[in-house]
C-alpha cells in the first residue's frame, strides 16, 4: 500500500521541468544507509542519497536526466551543514530536486530533542536562592550534559555596527520559541540620566570608556552581581540598536557601569531610550522563559504547558543547516528547516536554484542568505575605520562591510529563485537576495516572490530586514513582510523591482526607520517601487519614522502605484536630498504625517558635512568615482542624469548633488492627511503636478475592511482623468496555482 501511495501520490506534485526525474532515491528518518535508497528501503541520511548521485556520476551513469530524492515524513537532526556542491548540481532540462514526499511532514533541524523525563524540578540551593519565591514551583530543570550536550554558545555583543554571530542556545516549545529570561517581560525600561557618555567609536574615539547612566526602576538592585547580564536596547539613536554587558551595578548611586562604550555614546531623555535586561535567572518569572547555566550545564525552563505533552527543542547547529555552493539547478521544494543558531539555507555561485515551498524558521540569524558575509578585522564597534575579509557561511560584518565595499562581489550567484516560502522567528533577518554585477551593471535576475515573511528581528534590529537586497537586477515581488523593529526592505544596488508587496507593522519599536529603504549611494539608481500595499508602518508617538525613505542623496527612482494607510509621521515617501525622485498615482490614506517630504540636508542638518561627503576622500567620491565612475559607460550612458552629480557649482564651493532637482509628486491622491506636503531648506525642489486631496472617500471597495481598491465610479477618475486604476486585488502572496 505504501508503493502504491508513493506512486500516486508523485504524480500530483509540481515539476520543475516537464518530465519526472528518471532517477529517484528515498530518505526515512527509519531508513538505513545500507539501505538501496528505494520507497521500500529507503536511506538512513541526505548526505547517504547525495553521494548516491555522486556514485552514478563516477560509475557512468546519468542523473544529469534529473534526479529527485524524496524525504518521507519525520525529523532529521544535523550534525554538521548538509552540503550541496558543484557535482551535486543539475542542468537546465534535468534539475536536481531534493523534496518532501506530497503529504509528509519533513523536518530538518539542528537542535535536539529534550526528553521530558529529564525535566524536574530545581534543587540546586545556588539557583534557588535566585529564583524568585512564586516562581519556582513552575520551573523545571534539565542537565543538558546527560545528552552531551555541552556547547550552549556564547552571548555575544549585537547591534549597529557589530558582527552578526550565531546566537547561543535557545529554546522551542512545539515549534514556538522561547524567551530568554528578561526583565520586564512587556515593553522596556525608560534609561535615566547619562552620567558619562563613554566614549563614541562612530567619530574614531576608541579609548574604550564604557559609558554609565541612573536607572529608573528599582528592580535593578536585585541584580548586583548577577553574572553575564545584558541590557539590549537604544542607547542613542532610535535606529542604532545594541546589546552591551552589565559591568557593574550601584545600588547606592541607582547607576549602571556598562562593560564596553556604545557606538555613538549614551545618550537620553527620548521615548525611544530604552532597553530590557536579559539573561537573569531573577527574572525567569513567566510562562515560555528560559536560563542556561553555562557553569553546570543546566536548562532552567518554565514551560507554556505540561512538560509531558509538549516538545522541548534545543538549537545546536551554529554552521548553516543546508549549504549550496557552485551548484546550479537545484531545488528544495516543501521542507522545513529549522532550530539552528546561524543561518537555515546559505547559497554560493550557481544558478537558477530554487527554494519552494518551505518553511525556515527559528533561525539565529538569517533564514535565507545569498552570498557570502563578511569577517570584521578591525577591534571592535567603527564605520569609518572599517576593514575586514569575505567569509561563506556567515553573517558577520555583511553590513559594514557593504558600507566600505559598495560593489562588493558577493558571490551570490545568478537567477535563483525562492518562492512560496514562509520564513518567521529568525534572529537577524529573513532573506538577504543578491545577484548580478553592481560595478558593470549586470542584471543578476534573481527573486523572492509569494513569500511571507515575519517576526525576524528576534537579535538584532539594525540591517535586520524581512529582505535585504543587493546587487543589480533582481526583483521582489507578491510578498507580505510584517513585525519588524525597524524595515521590512532594506535596499542597495541599482535597477530592482520592488511590487505587489503587502507590507505592514514594521518600524514600531524605532525611530528613523521605515518600511522600505535606500540609502547614501546615489548610483544605486533605478528602483521601481510599485504596486505595493503599506500600512500601520511606524507610530503617532515617534516623530521620525518613513514609509518609502530615500536617504542622504539617493537618485532615480520610481514610486508608483501604491497604496499607503497610516504610514509614518516624518513622511510617507521621504527623500533627504535626492534628485530624480518620481512619486505618481499612488494613493495616501491617513498617515501620520505629510505625504511627502524633501529635504535639502545639505542646507539643513548636514551644513557642517560637506567634505564627508563630497571631500577627496569623502563618501561621495569614493562611490561615484572609484566604486563605479559615473562620467564613464555604463553609468554615463545608463544614468546620465547622474554625470554632473560631483561638479562644482559657479561659487566654485558647493557641488551639483547638493541641489535637489527633477524631483515631481504628480497625479496622486491624498486622504485625510493633516499635513501634505513638506520642503525644508533652501534649495528643496520638487514639481507638484494635478494632486486630488481630500477628507472623504473617493470610493474605495471597503475602507472599513482596508480593500483600497477603487471602485468604477470613483471620484479620483474625474479629478484626476489620467490616474491609472491601481491592481489593489493582486498585492501579496498568491496561491500556488496562481503563481
Amino acid at each position: 500500500m505504501r508503493t502504491r501511495a508513493i506512486l500516486l501520490m508523485l504524480t500530483l506534485l509540481p515539476a520543475f521541468s516537464l518530465s519526472l526525474p528518471k532517477v529517484e532515491f528515498f530518505v526515512s528518518p527509519n531508513g538505513n544507509d545500507r539501505n538501496a535508497g528505494t520507497g521500500q528501503e529507503p536511506f538512513l541520511t541526505l548526505e547517504r542519497a547525495r553521494d548516491a548521485l555522486r556514485e552514478l556520476r563516477f560509475q557512468g551513469g546519468d542523473p544529469l536526466d534529473g534526479a529527485t530524492i524524496w524525504l518521507m515524513g519525520g525529523t532529521v537532526e544535523l550534525t554538521g551543514t548538509f552540503e550541496i556542491l558543484a557535482e551535486d548540481g543539475g542542468i537546465e532540462d534535468a534539475p536536481i530536486l531534493y523534496s518532501a514526499l506530497p503529504g509528509d511532514e519533513v523536518r530538518i533541524s539542528g537542535g535536539r530533542k529534550i526528553p521530558a523525563d529529564l525535566f524536574g524540578p530545581v534543587t540546586d540551593p545556588a539557583a534557588t536562592r535566585r529564583i524568585q519565591p512564586g516562581s519556582l514551583p513552575h520551573i523545571l530543570q534539565a542537565d543538558l550534559e546527560v545528552l552531551g550536550i555541552t556547547d550552549y554558545g556564547e552571548i555575544r555583543r549585537l547591534g549597529h555596527g557589530h558582527p552578526v554571530s550565531p546566537a547561543p542556545l535557545e529554546v522551542f516549545w512545539n515549534d514556538t520559541v522561547m524567551q530568554l529570561a528578561r526583565y520586564p517581560n512587556e515593553g522596556g525600561i525608560q534609561m535615566g540620566e547619562v552620567t558619562e557618555p563613554g566614549s563614541v567609536p562612530r567619530t574614531g574615539d576608541y579609548s574604550n570608556r564604557p559609558g554609565r547612566f541612573l536607572y529608573t526602576d528599582l528592580r535593578h538592585d536585585a541584580w548586583a552581581g548577577a553574572p553575564d547580564l545584558w541590557l539590549q536596547g537604544y542607547f542613542h539613536y532610535g535606529w542604532s540598536d545594541d546589546m552591551i554587558r552589565v559591568a557593574s551595578i550601584d545600588t547606592v548611586k541607582k547607576e549602571i557601569t556598562l562593560s564596553a562604550p556604545h557606538m555613538y555614546g549614551l545618550e537620553s531623555g527620548e521615548n525611544f531610550n530604552q532597553y530590557i535586561a536579559l539573561n537573569l535567572l531573577e527574572e525567569l518569572d513567566a510562562p515560555g522563559e528560559f536560563y542556561v547555566d553555562q557553569s553546570t550545564g543546566r536548562l532552567f525552563f518554565w514551560p507554556p504547558g505540561d512538560i509531558n505533552s509538549g516538545s522541548v527543542t534545543v538549537s545546536i547547529l551554529e554552521d548553516p543547516l543546508i549549504a549550496i555552493e557552485r551548484a546550479s539547478f537545484v531545488e528544495l521544494r516543501g521542507l522545513t528547516i529549522e532550530c539552528g543558531r546561524g543561518i537555515g539555507i546559505y547559497m554560493e555561485e550557481g544558478e537558477h536554484n530554487r527554494i519552494v515551498d518551505c518553511v525556515v524558521r527559528n533561525m539565529g540569524t538569517v533564514g535565507i542568505m545569498m552570498g557570502q558575509g563578511a569577517r570584521k578585522t578591525f577591534p571592535g564597534p567603527t564605520a569609518d575605520d572599517y576593514s575586514g575579509v569575505p567569509v561563506s557561511r556567515r553573517v558577520g560584518s555583511f553590513s559594514s562591510h557593504y558600507y566600505w565595499n559598495a560593489v562588493w562581489d558577493r558571490k551570490a550567484g545568478k537567477n535563483h529563485t525562492v518562492e512560496g516560502c514562509h520564513i518567521y522567528s529568525t534572529g537577524s533577518g529573513g532573506i538577504i537576495l543578491e545577484g548580478g554585477s553592481k560595478k558593470e551593471l549586470i542584471s543578476g535576475n534573481s527573486q523572492v516572490t509569494d513569500c511571507t515573511i515575519h517576526d525576524f528581528t528576534r537579535r538584532n534590529k539594525a540591517g535586520a530586514a524581512g529582505i535585504i537586497v543587493g546587487g543589480c537586477g533582481n526583483r521582489v515581488a507578491h510578498n507580505e513582510i510584517y513585525n519588524g523593529d525597524l524595515q521590512a526592505i532594506l535596499a542597495r544596488g541599482p535597477e530592482h523591482l520592488y511590487e505587489y508587496n503587502h507590507i505592514h507593522h514594521v518600524a514600531t519599536n524605532s525611530n528613523d526607520a521605515s518600511a522600505w529603504y535606500t540609502g547614501r549611494n546615489p548610483s544605486d539608481q533605478g528602483s521601481v517601487i510599485r504596486y505595493n500595499f503599506f500600512h500601520h508602518v511606524g507610530r503617532p508617538d515617534r516623530k521620525w519614522t518613513m514609509g518609502v525613505y530615500f536617504d542622504d542623496g539617493i537618485c532615480g527612482a520610481l514610486v508608483e502605484g501604491n497604496v499607503f494607510y497610516r504610514v509614518a509621521s516624518f513622511g510617507t515617501v521621504y527623500s533627504n536630498g535626492g534628485h530624480d525622485i518620481i512619486v505618481k498615482n499612488n494613493i495616501f490614506i491617513e498617515g501620520y504625517g505629510p505625504a511627502f517630504q524633501l529635504k535639502s540636508m545639505w542646507y539643513d542638518f548636514a551644513m557642517f558635512q560637506i567634505d564627508y561627503y563630497f571631500g577627496e576622500e569623502g563618501i561621495y567620491t569614493r562611490r561615484l568615482m572609484k566604486d563605479v565612475d559615473i562620467t564613464q559607460p555604463p553609468y554615463s550612458t545608463t544614468f546620465p542624469g547622474l554625470a554632473d552629480w560631483l561638479d562644482l557649482l559657479p561659487d566654485g564651493k558647493t557641488y551639483v548633488g547638493m541641489h535637489p532637482r527633477r524631483n515631481v509628486f504628480d497625479q496622486n491622491v491624498l486622504v485625510n492627511y493633516e499635513e501634505t506636503f513638506r520642503l525644508v531648506g533652501k534649495h528643496a525642489q520638487c514639481e507638484f503636478g494635478e494632486n486630488y486631496i481630500t477628507r472623504d472617500d473617493p470610493g474605495f471597495v471597503d475602507a472599513e475592511k482596508m480593500d483600497f481598491g477603487l471602485k468604477d465610479d470613483s471620484a479620483i477618475y474625474g479629478a484626476l482623468p489620467g490616474f491609472k486604476k491601481i491592481p489593489f486585488e493582486k498585492i501579496g502572496p498568491r496561491p500556488t496555482g496562481a503563481r
